[in-house]
């Protein structure tokens, strides 16, 4: 069985290096061939020299973008990337920074072997970021639940079968958000308990105004699913307060319009053409063994 594990970074040489180091001990006892494919996003940082040292792994390869593009995307063009140009039964998606745990590798294995042509996702029973984020987090879900109906606890750590990542190379929502496109596209999912790990090294470079538009941008990719429970919500509320309208009491018909507004304006990055083009970024690709 021949996995891939995707792994999109940005800077972060370090992290990575340790991350593959602790890929290659855990695989020492899995009956799998497994390789490793890095999306470098146009890092401004240089690669140190003989970054890499390793035994059970087949092979790393390291591809190059020209312009930055953010992880997610780079993630998808990694997708794609492998699609088109590997040989592989598998694709292992993962964070290079160490918060995906290399150690729950083993899990995903022993999950597909059981049911092959379903995927796997790592769905978080623990997290270590800030009390702050853990609380947006609850109300990122919350809302995703309320207005799409689907309940979302898993990033791109997860593994997928060939057949699905055809069909996610060819779902536009693919370029928009991962882990909303994988629930759009299949009915079926199994799933690991995962646990967030720690960084490596740093800080996460995300920023809260970023971490709003990942968000948004989930939801947006069920945009229609938003649009009628809006409505149906709408109608409802102003059933039951018709009767007390007043400023006050209108202020959710503009929370709910602004909101349903964003979600389709954030659904716009959802962009066949660019994800068929997006490996015309690729600047070089390094064979390392």
């Amino acid at each position: 069985m021949k996995v891939k594990i995707l792994i999109p970074i940005y800077n972060d040489w370090n992290s990575v290096k340790r991350l593959v180091d602790n890929i290659d001990k855990v695989i020492n006892d899995i009956d799998c061939d497994f390789s490793i494919i890095i999306v470098n996003d146009a890092s401004t940082q240089k690669k140190p020299e003989n970054c890499f040292n390793f035994k059970n792994l087949k092979s790393i390869k390291i591809i190059n973008m020209l312009e930055n593009r953010g992880h997610g995307r780079c993630n998808a063009a990694g997708l794609k990337y492998i699609y088109e140009n590997e040989d592989f039964d598998y694709v292992l998606p993962m964070d290079g920074d160490g918060e995906d745990r290399p150690e729950e590798i083993i899990q995903f294995v022993e999950k597909i072997k059981t049911d092959p042509e379903i995927p796997v996702v790592g769905e978080r029973i623990k997290r270590s970021e800030s009390n702050l984020f853990k609380f947006c987090y609850v109300v990122h879900k919350i809302l995703t639940f309320i207005f799409t109906g689907k309940s979302i606890k898993f990033g791109h750590f997860s593994c997928i079968p060939k057949s699905i990542v055809k069909e996610m190379v060819n779902e536009k929502a693919t370029w928009n958000c991962y882990s909303a496109s994988l629930v759009k596209i299949t009915k079926e999912r199994n799933s690991i308990p995962s646990i967030r790990g720690k960084r490596y090294f740093d800080l996460s470079k995300m920023s809260f105004y970023n971490l709003i538009i990942h968000s948004f941008s989930i939801i947006s990719v069920f945009k229609y699913n938003v649009l009628i429970r809006s409505v149906f919500y709408l109608f409802i509320y102003l059933f039951l307060i018709y009767p007390k309208l007043s400023f006050i009491t209108f202020l959710p018909f503009i929370f709910i319009t602004i909101f349903t507004s964003l979600i389709f304006i954030l659904s716009k990055r959802e962009n066949l053409d660019e994800y068929n083009n997006c490996l015309e970024n690729v600047g070089n690709i390094e064979v390392v063994k």
